[in-house]
């Protein structure tokens, strides 16, 4: 089992759900009612709108003869990635300093500042003004801003 949730980190188990019903040729509906849950619970899951939760996660298990625990231990990995998530919005530098207009290919809202730094650092010290660059360096800090601009160059040259 510990392979296979690595390689399924962060997905939520609706999909795996999904997958697993569609490879056994089961219809979601009377799967569900053969575990006396409604369809539309189930639907719900499968569609990621819904968590699984420890009850309806023993009687999929049972009923599929999968591991015990496999897609609890999916989706608290599910909760963790979304949690990440959240806490990295709120993680961003001060944003009245950068213009949006720098990142006029992407969502300026919806930029990971921690997953997309190697690019953010890039586009900022090539098209930004010195106030931007400032707040970059005071974010990251300058070792960081030093070594993804020192990687990006080396990379460019490498090629």
């Amino acid at each position: 089992m510990e392979a296979t949730i690595s390689s399924l980190k962060g997905l939520h188990p609706g999909l795996v759900l999904e997958r697993e019903l569609r490879q056994r040729k089961l219809q979601k509906g009377p799967f569900a009612l053969s575990i006396n849950e409604y369809p539309q619970t189930l639907g719900a899951i499968t569609k990621g709108k819904r968590n699984m939760n420890t009850a309806l996660s023993l009687k999929i298990e049972a009923a599929l003869g999968m591991e015990e625990g496999y897609l609890m231990t999916l989706q608290v990995f599910y909760d963790i990635k979304q949690e990440k998530i959240r806490q990295n919005k709120a993680n961003h530098p001060d944003l009245t300093r950068i213009r949006p207009a720098l990142f006029w290919d992407t969502s300026f809202e919806k930029i990971d500042w921690q997953q997309h730094k190697r690019a953010v650092i890039q586009r900022v010290f090539e098209r930004g003004n010195t106030e931007e660059k400032e707040e970059m360096i005071k974010f990251y800090g300058k070792d960081i801003v030093d070594a993804e601009l020192n990687d990006t160059k080396l990379r460019q040259h490498t090629f």
